[in-house]
């Protein structure tokens, strides 16, 4: 599995995915400052899953209907790096083969997938 973490995200997510033997486009280290539509084209063409908490990716896929391989909205409370990383975590151990293709939208309590 394939992932680019959004800047917003933050560089904590994208060590521990690459710990964890996956491969990861870190937009805050490789790429800071690109804009949304950028993210979204470069995760479409190289085949990643989006990993975010900025709601506007929910407008891209819902509105404007831009294509992707998967994203996952991190909807936390606490938006420390830890609680990034234990959602992101928690989901891949439970739900890694229903991520890529669908809108993922996780709390601290549960995942709701989605497919267009």
């Amino acid at each position: 599995m394939r992932f680019i973490i959004d800047e917003c995200t933050g560089p904590a997510v994208a060590r521990v995915l690459r710990q964890q033997g996956y491969d990861v486009f870190s937009v805050y280290e490789q790429a800071r400052g690109i804009d949304d539509d950028e993210v979204i084209a470069r995760a479409l063409a190289e085949q990643r899953i989006l990993v975010t908490n900025d709601k506007d990716f929910g407008q891209n896929v819902y509105r404007d209907k831009k294509l992707h391989n998967g994203i996952v909205l991190l909807r936390l409370r606490d938006q420390s790096a830890a609680s990034k990383i234990a959602a992101v975590l928690g989901l891949l151990q439970f739900h890694s083969h229903r991520i890529e293709g669908a809108f993922v939208t996780v709390t601290e309590k549960r995942a709701r997938f989605a497919r267009l």
